[in-house]
């Protein structure tokens, strides 16, 4: 399938690296015009750069609400609209027991996981596709659908994410399209920090036999955002290599 966005107008959250870097190279090849954003000024101009002319950086904290108005007014001054958003920034600040988030945690990542993707896509909707039409694909997680002993409240997050997204792909019906992508383990930067040995069980808990790759994902991203998918809304793709079947047996 030759998935194309020739001139298409793009908005990626978090473009600088990762998931949201590949997705942006993913729009990019296909033909969009792509405005990623983030909160590091070198690293996003350092991805702009490398992604070529179509592609524009915007430095914009995405809970900050200002911020975001002015990100959205920008790329439609610049365009005329907005076709396509990825809500792919999400936080993770928490490493141990859920019973022990505390409630500034909790609020961090309520905000950044679930709030942002609200408000950005509130944002495109009232600024031009509610008019013209267009397609949202939010970036939530396979530990939304399974238990891990660690991030309980980030996947309880991110469950959220995915029903937020079926209850807009049903308000923003019929002209806008809302669907969620939930990533397995994918070998990004915060991957690699994984010990050798840990790395390896996970990856032997992958009945494809290797972590996910950002393009993985980017793929998956960009087939929902296209008209290939035109009659799919209100539907998660899960891009895990099949990890969520996993139940302790051999690999």
């Amino acid at each position: 399938m030759d998935v194309r966005h020739t001139g298409r107008v793009a908005l990626v959250t978090g473009g600088s690296r990762g998931i949201g870097r590949a997705v942006a190279q993913e729009l990019v090849t296909s033909g969009a015009h792509v405005t990623i954003t983030g909160r590091r000024p070198e690293a996003l101009q350092e991805t702009a750069d490398a992604l070529g002319e179509d592609c524009t950086a915007i430095v914009c904290h995405v809970a900050d609400q200002g911020a975001a108005q002015e990100c959205v007014r920008s790329v439609v001054a610049q365009h005329g609209r907005i076709d396509l958003l990825v809500n792919n920034v999400a936080v993770n600040p928490q490493w141990g027991p859920t019973l022990g988030v505390d409630v500034g945690m909790a609020a961090k990542m309520a905000e950044v996981n679930l709030w942002a993707p609200l408000w950005w896509s509130r944002l495109v909707h009232e600024a031009s596709m509610r008019e013209h039409g267009g397609a949202i694909v939010n970036v939530t997680s396979l530990g939304a659908l399974v238990t891990t002993p660690s991030t309980g409240y980030y996947n309880a997050t991110k469950a959220a994410l995915n029903h937020l997204s079926d209850a807009l792909a049903v308000e923003m019906s019929p002209k806008v399209r809302v669907n969620a992508v939930a990533p397995g383990l994918i070998d990004t930067e915060m991957a690699s920090r994984i010990p050798a040995d840990d790395r390896a069980a996970l990856t032997g808990q992958v009945p494809l036999g290797r972590l996910g790759r950002p393009e993985d994902v980017a793929a998956a991203v960009s087939f929902l955002l296209s008209e290939s998918a035109a009659w799919i809304t209100g539907t998660m793709l899960v891009v895990d290599g099949g990890a969520r079947h996993y139940r302790g047996g051999a690999p």
